[in-house]
């Protein structure tokens, strides 16, 4: 059910693809709109304003304004605190490569992992409030991008925050446990504990990113503090018994991931997403400076891509780290190679099945 709360009355789920045409760039204006499924509320222009009866509201939100939900701390004498891991740039080449793929099942733990992650995808689905004409062909679920009616702007927020809010657990809770063991075993971890926590540390950021443009109602918060509690225990024991499984079970989410943003990516370019496809929408500032981002590549679609991109090489990295042997093979991805750096060192956005231990250990 779509909540929009203007003069404390409420629509009714009939009015959910109306919501996402009153999506507009962030704060133009003294009202706020609450987002599908009544758990965020997202800046909307005020000629766009309507009321509709209802029976109940998720939000306990404030009508008034958008505030910016963790503005900047001003302090005496620090400027600004760039971000820990830097993020190297994406070429319009690379953006574009990315496809959805998807790699079969080749065992028990492969196919554990799989089916948890549709059990996943079906939650994400009921929360978003996608319905039977916005589902894709269910025969090819990570691959097919092309849907009878587009989502909203408001559903994809709301898709994007639950599934970025997941998604930054694996990578820290396998880099904490990878460094634990590091240190009981007095040994070193080749490389594995960096890209695990750069990883999760990137998908905050595409969190954060969201939430510039957005703001949690309580039954959102909920939801997450909910889902972040299972997942995060989910993590930790699964790591334990098999590290294998869980970074199976991360490169199938993140198959999710670049299957999500391509879709919203089509839908942008096939104008059924109005605001996010008006050139003058602005994306957050924090995105432009995290990825640093041209002046004329500053679009929603743009930041998509970006997005996307990332979400690749998570895809390529966790299926590839799930062939290695967890305890011995050193990193493949920050190692220098014998054959030199551009010989033969891996490049994961490109390969969408993660590489085979024999392609990069030998």
């Amino acid at each position: 059910m779509i909540s929009t709360k203007v003069n404390s009355r409420l629509c009714t789920s009939r009015q959910v693809a109306q919501l996402g045409r009153s999506v507009a760039p962030l704060c133009q204006s003294q009202s706020s709109i609450a987002g599908y499924p009544a758990v965020l509320r997202i800046a909307a222009g005020s000629h766009q304003h309507q009321s509709f009866p209802s029976s109940r509201s998720f939000s306990t939100t404030g009508t008034t304004q958008l505030r910016d939900f963790f503005p900047a701390s001003e302090t005496a004498y620090i400027r600004r605190t760039p971000p820990a891991w830097p993020h190297h740039g994406w070429t319009e080449k690379e953006m574009l490569s990315v496809v959805p793929e998807h790699r079969e099942p080749r065992g028990v733990g492969d196919w554990v992992a799989w089916k948890i992650v549709r059990i996943c995808r079906w939650c994400t689905d009921v929360a978003t409030g996608i319905g039977p004409e916005q589902q894709v062909d269910k025969k090819h679920p990570t691959t097919s991008v092309t849907a009878d009616k587009p989502l909203t702007e408001a559903q994809w927020l709301v898709r994007f925050i639950f599934l970025e809010s997941i998604a930054g657990v694996p990578g820290m809770v396998a880099g904490m446990l990878r460094h634990l063991g590091s240190l009981r075993r007095l040994k070193r971890d080749n490389g594995w504990i960096e890209t695990l926590l750069e990883e999760s540390y990137n998908e905050r950021m595409h969190l954060l990113t969201f939430m510039k443009m957005c703001e949690p109602g309580w039954f959102m918060k909920t939801m997450i503090l909910g889902a972040q509690g299972v997942f995060f225990n989910a993590m930790f024991m699964t790591y334990l018994v098999s590290p294998k499984i869980m970074h199976r079970f991360v490169g199938y989410l993140e198959e999710e991931a670049v299957h999500t943003y391509t879709r919203c990516i089509n839908e942008i370019e096939r104008g059924d997403l109005p605001k996010w496809s008006d050139p003058n929408f602005k994306i957050p500032e924090l995105a432009i400076t995290y990825w640093r981002m041209p002046e004329e590549k500053r679009t929603m679609r743009d930041l998509i891509l970006y997005i996307r991109a990332d979400e690749a090489v998570h895809r390529g990295v966790n299926h590839t780290l799930s062939n290695l042997n967890q305890k011995e093979d050193p990193n493949p991805f920050v190692s220098d190679y014998k054959a030199g750096e551009d010989g033969q060192r891996p490049n994961p956005a490109l390969k969408p099945k993660g590489y085979e231990r024999e392609e990069v250990i030998g």
